[in-house]
């Protein structure tokens, strides 16, 4: 357990939530079309999507701050800077464009989005600290259950979904695009980070799973946090993944099973290729069982 968490402490430092520099770190942008007007963005952090016609240039999420370079160069392939940016969550493979981008655009977030972006955190889990982001990176419009945006003739509800891979999360339906953002609640083909010390849970991220399930339908197009554009029966696969693997942890936690005695066992082979990702099968179960346990 404890040379896991230290392999993912050092992934998630460098990779997922680190702050890094304003320097362009060469990345490059891959353009994913998803409908005429809106497209996926994928590079080194989280998916961003990215809307664009008479009204302007929305984003959803911002990558890395390291990245603002390479971000800068897709976006002026668009001849628009961002009016809008919504963060999903607080993470800095999200966020970290905020600290730029924000001198010209508007940046639209959960309340909790803002308190913790304000103040330095700590993921025990995987033995980080956090420091506060500077002013100019908090978003500007913050809102506590729902808030809608009407742009370039699409109506965006960006609603809180509580308690799931944060304390807040937000995912965003596009209509009539019939497009859904769905921010880190939504690893596509693999096991998600849930961060506990951020007010999320296994439990919670599965109960709105199910509930945004019911805003879609089989023409749906999903933009997950990571991984590729999706559809909706691929969220109800990763929500059927989410229900069984809980429920293999919780009835060996039931029959008094130790956490290191899960993970000797390990899941049923079915599920062996989600720990494809950066999250691992033990990493996974300790997740899952960390959750359980409350």
């Amino acid at each position: 357990m404890k040379n896991t968490v230290g392999l993912m402490a050092l992934l998630l430092s460098s990779v997922a939530y680190g702050h890094g520099d304003m320097a362009d770190s060469g990345q490059v942008f891959k353009e994913v079309p998803v409908t005429n007007d809106i497209v996926m963005l994928q590079g080194k952090g989280g998916n961003i999507g990215l809307l664009q016609g008479e009204d302007g240039v929305l984003l959803i999420d911002d990558d890395y701050k390291e990245n603002i370079g390479a971000l800068e160069k897709a976006l002026d392939k668009k001849s628009a800077k961002p009016r809008f940016i919504i963060n999903t969550h607080w993470h800095g493979d999200h966020t970290g464009g905020n600290e730029h981008l924000g001198e010209y655009a508007s940046i639209v977030a959960h309340d909790n989005v803002r308190s913790r972006m304000a103040s330095d955190q700590e993921i025990k889990f995987f033995g980080m600290n956090v420091p506060a982001s500077p002013k100019a990176a908090l978003p500007l419009i913050t809102f506590e259950q729902s808030m809608t945006l009407h742009f370039n003739g699409q109506t965006l509800d960006v609603v809180h979904y509580p308690n799931g891979h944060t304390d807040g999360d937000s995912i965003v339906i596009i209509q009539p695009a019939n497009v859904v953002h769905m921010g880190d609640h939504f690893f596509s083909g693999f096991f998600p980070f849930v961060d506990l010390e951020s007010g999320g849970s296994v439990q919670g991220m599965t109960k709105n799973i199910e509930a945004v399930i019911t805003k879609m339908n089989k023409d749906t197009k999903v933009i997950p946090g990571h991984g590729p554009l999706s559809t909706q029966k691929d969220v109800k696969t990763y929500h059927k993944m989410l229900v069984k693997t809980t429920a293999i942890v919780k009835r060996a936690m039931d029959k008094g099973k130790s956490l290191e005695d899960i993970k000797k066992k390990g899941l049923p082979s079915k599920w062996k290729s989600w720990g494809n990702g950066f999250i691992k099968e033990g990493v996974w179960i300790t997740l899952v069982y960390t959750s359980l346990k409350g």
